[in-house]
Order: structure tokens, then sequence, then C-alpha cells
């Protein structure tokens, strides 16, 4: 059948709310114990619970019973909140922040008591039995929590014991195979863990405290991530000395490099558990690697230095765990939806264990991303992926260019993603063309390219979105007038900064954004507390450059409309930075609509929310930008709009 004649964003998609909803699932930790591997995966369909998941031998069947919810909140964005020894689980328990034992056949029993005490991280200490991982203590309300590494017993019938303290942050607790070494990481304000980590390696005494801690690598200038000892006892780690994440270890008092490349073998520790590396034998090492923002497989013979890479279809790789010849990851491409994958190193095969969920859609709906470059400001050069519009049901009049959308991560320090994405192919999907942009400061090109928003934030993300959405104006392939932006979190705030200090886009969406970075500054968790010392200046003795860069005082800046989401239990991101952009929108006159949500924190994770956003997100752009719209939505309020 030809394709009918529609304009751009009026297209009718198979690719609707419902669906994008029931493939939102997304994985986390992996975590092998023998032959069996277990991960998690967070459900939008039951209410953002994380269930622990186990597949053994061709079967795989969830764990972790409801409403049990697998869920860390250290650092707020927790992360590391289970582990498996010998088929018993121990986790973090969100609603009450308490770590659980689960044996086969059993109900899962708190281990830890009732306390305003949060874990993560954890490690088995088996010649001990006793776990030892991160913990955060909110006993006090009138300073920040502290972190320390303690050990604990594993039936819980012990106090809590701290082995290290006195670091501001804390995390990778790692034991040798004999047991009788640990590693982990510490830092300090200001710096975030991908700044400069310290990594420190003590002895354990007979009484299980530690002896004779050193710290061998990292500093106030280098990030160390994942240490991990290998099987013979030599310890891993990964770290970005020469300007790139990579792979070394610390043998005979001295450090070595392993098999050394100009790519990012590690990534931005935003939450715990991650890991780009495992040991999937005595001497082969599997490990993930970014070249240009695609993720690539390898493994490297420890004895011999050898690397070879291993060719797979993903260009998403995550979560590395490796056992007994088999690697496990999460995994995904522009054609691939997430998965959690199984590698079979002896005859390089590759298993899906499970799919992030929905039904297979058709190709010819869906947009391949293609890599991009572009200049911008100061003679840079920065990166993104270009999605054009795409439905073999439809096309549009020749003389039409479609609407863009302008997408900016979070963190900032994140990166844009080539993995298959429902919501992305929502957008594409009805006609519109997307621009997922690697602003500089993005994760995956290395430490300076992550560097170069150190001093400008607000100013040279703000400018990559700006030149790459002219960029493709400038080749015909979008519609000047409309222009759109979007993000979440930090994107948000770069969101906001680009229709504040720029005259390009003529509609934007907030979810959770920043808006103004003092009260950040004031306000914000303690994982954060001092991240804009770098991003901006030293807080408050920059007191004036923060409001000239807060789009809550440009408010005169502002002429297209904007509609915001924000989850009123958000710590990262507290609801006041979005009510006072809104009210002070509508008092200017700007076209403003926005959509609060009760029951979610940074970032949605019910599947109503989830739903109801991208809905109400769609009948925004329609409204502004005129075209019909395909679907039957539920309207949005928009304030101020004639």
């Amino acid at each position: 059948m030809s394709p009918r004649g529609a304009p751009y964003g009026s297209w009718k998609s198979p690719i609707t709310s419902d669906l994008v909803v029931a493939g939102a699932v997304s994985f986390g930790q992996i975590v092998c114990d023998g032959a069996d591997a277990y991960w998690t995966e967070s459900r939008p369909a039951e209410g953002g619970r994380n269930v622990i998941v186990r597949s053994s031998g061709a079967r795989t069947e969830d764990v972790l019973p409801a409403p049990y919810n697998a869920r860390s909140r250290v650092h707020e964005y927790g992360g590391g909140a289970f582990m498996v020894s010998d088929g018993i689980i121990y986790f973090s328990h969100y609603r009450d922040h308490r770590l659980y034992r689960l044996e086969p056949g059993a109900a899962p029993r708190p281990i830890t008591p009732e306390a305003a005490l949060r874990y993560a991280d954890i490690v088995v200490d088996k010649p001990r039995a006793r776990l030892i991982c991160v913990c955060e203590d909110h006993t006090a309300a009138d300073h920040e929590p502290e972190s320390y590494l303690v050990a604990l017993d594993v039936h819980g019938e012990t106090p809590l014991r701290v082995l290290a303290r006195g670091a501001d942050f804390y995390s990778t607790p790692r034991l040798s195979p004999d047991g009788r070494r640990l590693a982990w990481l510490s830092w300090n304000h200001p710096n975030m863990p991908w700044d400069g980590t310290e990594l420190w390696l003590a002895e354990l005494a007979p009484d299980g405290s530690l002896r004779a801690p050193q710290r061998i690598a990292g500093g106030e200038d280098e990030s160390v991530f994942q240490p991990q000892f290998g099987p013979d006892g030599t310890l891993y780690f990964v770290s970005d000395r020469t300007g790139w994440w990579n792979l070394y270890r610390h043998r005979d008092g001295r450090i070595e490099a392993v098999a050394p490349r100009a790519a990012e073998f590690g990534l931005p520790q935003w939450v715990f558990g991650t890991s780009t590396y495992g040991f999937a034998s005595e001497e082969g090492l599997v490990c993930a690697f970014c070249e240009d923002g695609f993720w690539r497989l390898g493994v490297i013979d420890t004895a011999s230095g050898n690397f070879s890479e291993i060719e797979t279809p993903y260009t998403e790789i995550g979560f590395v765990a490796a056992s007994e010849q088999r690697v496990y990851f999460a995994g995904a491409s522009p054609e691939l939806a997430p998965a959690i994958v199984r590698l079979n190193l002896a005859d390089r095969s590759f298993e899906t264990l499970k799919l992030s969920g929905g039904e297979a859609i058709d190709p010819e709906y869906c947009s391949t991303p293609q890599a991009m470059r572009f200049p911008t400001g100061v003679g840079e050069t920065a990166h993104a992926f270009f999605y054009p519009p795409r439905n073999r049901d439809f096309e549009a009049p020749e003389d039409e260019r479609p609407p863009l959308l302008v997408l900016t991560h979070g963190g900032p320090t994140a990166a844009a993603s080539s993995a298959f994405n429902l919501r992305l192919q929502f957008w594409t999907s009805r006609g519109f063309a997307v621009l997922d942009v690697n602003y500089r400061g993005s994760t995956g090109y290395g430490r300076a390219y992550r560097e170069r928003l150190n001093g400008a934030w607000g100013v040279a993300d703000v400018e990559d979105c700006v030149y790459g959405a002219t960029y493709l104006v400038a080749r015909g392939l979008v519609d000047r007038k409309r222009l759109a932006i979007r993000g979440g979190s930090a994107g948000g705030y770069t969101t906001l900064c680009a229709l504040a200090f720029h005259d390009l886009f003529r509609a934007g969406a907030v979810y959770y954004g920043v808006s103004d970075l003092e009260a950040l500054a004031r306000e914000t968790h303690k994982f954060e507390a001092r991240y804009l010392d770098r991003l901006v200046a030293p807080y408050p003795q920059a007191q004036e450059l923060y409001r000239q860069r807060s789009p809550i005082h440009r408010i005169e800046g502002f002429s297209a409309p904007v509609i915001f989401f924000q989850g009123l239990d958000d710590k990262a991101v507290p609801p006041d930075q979005t009510e006072r952009m809104v009210a002070a929108l509508r008092e200017k006159g700007i076209p403003v609509a926005y959509v609060p949500f009760a029951d979610e924190a940074h970032g949605f994770r019910r599947a109503e929310n989830i739903q109801r956003a991208l809905e109400a997100e769609l009948y925004f752009y329609a409204r502004i930008f005129g075209f019909a719209l395909a679907d039957r939505l539920e309207p949005v309020t928009i304030e101020n709009l004639e």
C-alpha cells in the first residue's frame, strides 16, 4: 500500500504510549553466583518496583516476591542494591531502607534494625560470615548524612561495625579471593566520582578490622572506577590518568597499564553496581569499551596482554559480569531493544535471556540514528545522534520540513544512547525529527571532552544544542519555525537556558529541571551538594554568576511556550524549582503548562505517569505547532494560550 500524504506530526503510529510503557522495563546490576546470573528489573507496570530475576540453566524467573523492592537511595540515585552468595540473596528494601536476607523457599527477613540508615554496594565476606557495604547515616537532621564502610553479620545477630570513615563518600568495597584484603574507593567534596577518587587497599586483621590502609591510585584529578580482584588476587581497576578511562592493575607494588587504548572503559559513577568488565576465567578478562559514542566488547588475556575484540550486534553494553566462560550484560543497539544477554565464550554465541518488554515493531516504523559531528562555539566540535522521521504509512508534502525535537540528556555527565528507544521512536514515527545531543561535558569521548563543561554549564551545553539545531536547519532537514527542545534534570536546566538566553526554539518541555542554581547549591542532597563548584564556580563566592546563569532570573528572555513535569517527592531537584518557573512565566503571559505527579521522585517510574507525561507533551506540541493529532489524548491546560 502506498504511503498516505499527511503533515509531519499528524501521522498515526503503532508506537502508542501503552506500547512505550510496556517496553519501559529497565535493567540494572548483574550478579553471577556460580552458574546462575541475577539482575534487577525496574518495572513501571508494578509501580516502578525493582524485581530481582534469576537465570538458571534454561529457566528465567522472578525471585523477589512482591511487594519487596530491591532499591537503594544511597546518594539518592542508589544502585548496588543486592548481592547473592550460594543462592542466598541480600538486598536493600526501598520502603524502609533495611537490608534483608532471602533464602530459597523462605520469606525475606530483615537483618538490620529500623534506623535512619541506607545501604548499598554489598559484598559477602564468607570467611567471617558477614557483609561489607556502604552505609549512609541520616540520623542527624542538622548536617549532611555521613558515609561509612561497615560490616554486619549475615544473620543480623550482631551490631554494625564501622570499618572506614572520614571521607565524604565511599563506594565499591571488594574482597580478594582469599578474603585477606579489601579494596575500596573514596572521595571528598567538591569532587564527583568522575572528577577524582582514591583507590585504597588494606589487609584484614584477624578480628576483621582494616590494617595498614594504603592509597594506591587516584587523587584530586584522577577518576578511578570499579576496583576488582582477579582470580589470582591481582587488583584491577579503571583510571583516567591518561585522559581516557583505561584498565590498570596493581601488582608487586607497581601499577601497570592493561591494553591501553584511546577509548573509555569506565562510566560516571552516578549509581552503585555499574561494571564494565569481569573475569570469565583465570586469565580471561572481558571488558566493554566506548569509542565515538558506541560500545564494544573485548577480551584480554591477562598473562600475555593480548587484546581481541568480540564481534557483537550491540552498540550499548553495560553491567558486565562474568563467570565460568560466560559473560552477562545489558545490551542494545539501534535495531535491538535492551535485553539481558549471555555470551558463551567457547563459541562466541549470544543468547537473549530477557527482553525489556513490549511487542516487536516493524522496522519500517522505526528511525535509525545517524552519528553526527558538527561545529559549535569557539571552534569546537560536538556530537549527536540524528533521527529523521519515519513511518511506512505516511509521507509529508514535498515542500514541508519536519519539526525538530532536540533532546538534552541529564547528568550533565551522562551520554545520549544509540540503543533502540521506544520513547524516541514515539516521536519519529509521528513525523518529528530528533537530535539527541552529546554536548560538551558528555561521557564517552575522553576526560578532556568531559571537562569542557567545567565552568561553562548553561553555556557550552546550550551552545551545542543551538548549533546542532541550526546545523540541521542549514542542511534543509528540519523546519526552522518548529524547533523544540526537551530535557530532564540537568537536561531540564539546559533546556531552560536555551529558552531563556537564545531565541531559536519555539517550544520546550522540562522534566524536573533546574531553574535556580543558587537554590540547587543550597538545597540539594549531599552527593551533588558541591557539584556546581566545577560546573559553574564555587558558591557563595560566585553568587552573582549563579544568578546570571539561572533561568528564574532571566524571565524577560522567555518567549516560547513551555510545559513542565515534576515529581512532588523529588529530593534531587525539589518541586519549588519548577513551581517558581511556572508562576513567573504565567505572570509574564507566556503559554505554560504544569503536570505534577504526587507519587514520583527524581525520574518517573510508574507506568501511568510515564504514559500521561508522554501524551501531554505530544498534545502540547500539537497545540503550539498547529498540527492535527492522529490520536485522542487527554487535554492538558495551557495557560496564556489564545
